[in-house]
């Protein structure tokens, strides 16, 4: 072992052109590099003991010690070392180019690609930087070997800073993409490569080097000062049932057959006080909803077994005859005429909950989802003694898996406190998968007596989800399930409130069943003329 451990430090020195002192690591499986010394694992070969002092020495050739990890997150560090590592490998094999066989067969076995981890993400991307043929397909993937290459023929690979902004994008989308890292459980996914402590310097919280040994089997890190990342919530919602739909796939042009998962959800009730004095401590209030007089109206349509009238009441004239047959008395009001009744209408207001509701509405300190709730509490107080039937839901989404649905206002329920608390509590979270909500929106329009039926969306975005990066995909699945909820009697409106909504909106739900909201202040108003003119609608 020592003569191994010799002729590795004649390698180091070879290939760094300095001494570098190359010792045995008893606890742990990776390698740690500390100044100019390598501490290597006793469990691993020798070959992989090469692939670990060449990588080793590209940190030495090529990286800038210790820079300040103050300002990154757990998350950040780990991909802007991936990064780092891929440079300088390609460096150093630009030099000796016999190396990249070395570390391209010591490349961690390539993960299953169902797999959408942190660690998963990054073998996966640690691949396709080491081998040009290499291909995946997934669209994070993809697009780091892109950025890389791009950014090796822009500013070639001497440039650390560009480097550091491309990792920097790629942290943000997978930000974005609400990927969970975990540092206390991370490990690199190359097993060649060190535990990159060697690049940071964590100040205070720096990890000694002794203490980094024994940390080397979990590859840990040491949190942030403001403890990283947010907790979990606690609450737990209730799941009260899960159903499948199909989604359309417009470049196949066809419908993927129980291609998505709705789960029914109670809110969880956690944090409702919170937002009880969040919104009584608010400075900004809505001023109190009317709707218009045309709500109100009764519609016009034929009357039936009257005792005069302009036409023959065909089922009333063949009970006649049966009467007769019968010898029984018949009913004699035969007749119908044009005249005024109430025709019961359907409207289910369907509220987007994703996690861009968050955001404060256009000149104003509460956010969007507060504004929409409120919205929808007036709307329901407005319509209390109407004719009509109205209904409250909401969605968000994560992946066709997960879309989740909130009932939050049954039809024909009025609107009491344990209503009014349930939609106060509940949260914007995730994305918009448009589609299937509707989808399931429509069919719980379906079991609504006949007459007027319509759904009405209130979003703040085009239709999105993490798991897809074709932005034209939903929008087309979306215009599908309009079309297919149009064929089953039911109408579909929507309310944005974005100001570049025009183009998505008009081509989902056409061109007079949709209205832009700038301001989300202005959102009441608009909720109310438009439900009215969806109720009135023939």
């Amino acid at each position: 072992m020592k003569d191994r451990h010799a002729s590795l430090a004649l390698l180091a020195r070879g290939l760094a052109g300095v001494d570098v002192e190359v010792q045995p690591l008893e606890v742990g499986a990776r390698a740690v590099l500390v100044g100019k010394r390598l501490l290597l694992p006793a469990s691993a070969s020798e070959r992989m003991h090469r692939a670990m002092v060449a990588h080793a020495v590209a940190h030495l050739r090529h990286s800038v010690p210790a820079r300040p990890a103050r300002t990154l997150k757990p998350m950040g560090i780990a991909v802007v070392s991936a990064i780092e590592d891929a440079r300088v490998e390609r460096l150093l094999c630009r030099d000796f180019p016999g190396l990249h066989g070395w570390f391209a067969d010591s490349l961690a076995p390539p993960p299953d690609p169902l797999d959408l981890g942190f660690a998963a993400l990054l073998s996966r991307m640690d691949r396709m930087l080491m081998l040009p043929a290499w291909q995946d397909d997934n669209h994070w993937v993809n697009k780091a070997r892109r950025l890389f290459e791009e950014t090796v023929t822009r500013a070639g690979l001497a440039d650390y800073d560009a480097f550091r902004a491309i990792a920097s994008i790629l942290a943000n989308d997978l930000g974005q993409m609400r990927v969970r890292f975990d540092p206390q459980h991370y490990v690199v996914p190359a097993p060649y490569r060190d535990d990159n402590s060697y690049l940071w310097d964590f100040g205070e919280t720096e990890t000694p080097p002794d203490e980094a040994i024994a940390l080397q089997q979990s590859g840990a890190r040491p949190p942030p000062a403001d403890g990283g990342a947010a907790s979990l919530d606690a609450g737990i919602e209730l799941e009260l049932g899960r159903y499948s739909y199909p989604e359309w796939d417009r470049k196949l042009e066809r419908l993927r057959p129980d291609w998505c998962t709705v789960i029914e959800k109670l809110p969880t009730w956690q944090g409702l006080a919170a937002m009880r004095e969040q919104a009584s401590a608010s400075s900004e209030r809505l001023a109190p909803l009317a709707l218009p007089r045309a709500r109100h109206l009764d519609r016009t349509h034929r009357l039936r077994r009257q005792w005069e009238g302009d036409d023959v009441d065909l089922n009333a004239a063949i009970e006649v005859l049966v009467d007769r047959r019968l010898r029984l008395r018949p009913d004699p009001r035969l007749f119908m005429r044009s005249g005024k009744a109430p025709r019961p209408s359907s409207v289910l207001v369907l509220l987007d909950l994703s996690e861009s509701a968050n955001d404060p509405g256009h000149g104003g300190a509460r956010s969007l989802l507060d504004i929409e709730k409120q919205a929808a509490l007036m709307l329901a107080d407005a319509n209390a003694r109407g004719i009509d039937r109205l209904a409250i839901h909401g969605f968000s989404s994560n992946t066709r898996a997960e879309v989740y649905y909130y009932r939050l206002l049954e039809f024909g329920t009025l609107l009491q406190a344990p209503s009014r608390a349930m939609i106060g509590a509940v949260r914007g979270r995730y994305s918009t998968r448009m589609g299937a909500a509707l989808r399931h929106a429509a069919s719980h329009l379906r079991a609504e007596p006949s007459g007027q039926r319509a759904i009405l969306l209130v979003t703040d975005g085009a239709p999105a989800d993490i798991d897809v990066h074709d932005p034209q995909y939903l929008i087309e699945d979306a215009r599908r399930a309009v079309a297919e909820a149009r064929e089953a009697g039911v109408r579909t409106a929507c309310i944005a409130v974005d100001g570049a909504a025009d183009t998505y909106v008009r081509r989902i739900f056409g061109w007079r069943n949709y209205c832009i909201a700038d301001d989300a202040r202005s959102l009441p108003a608009r909720l109310a003329r438009m439900s009215a003119r969806l109720a009135a609608a023939n």
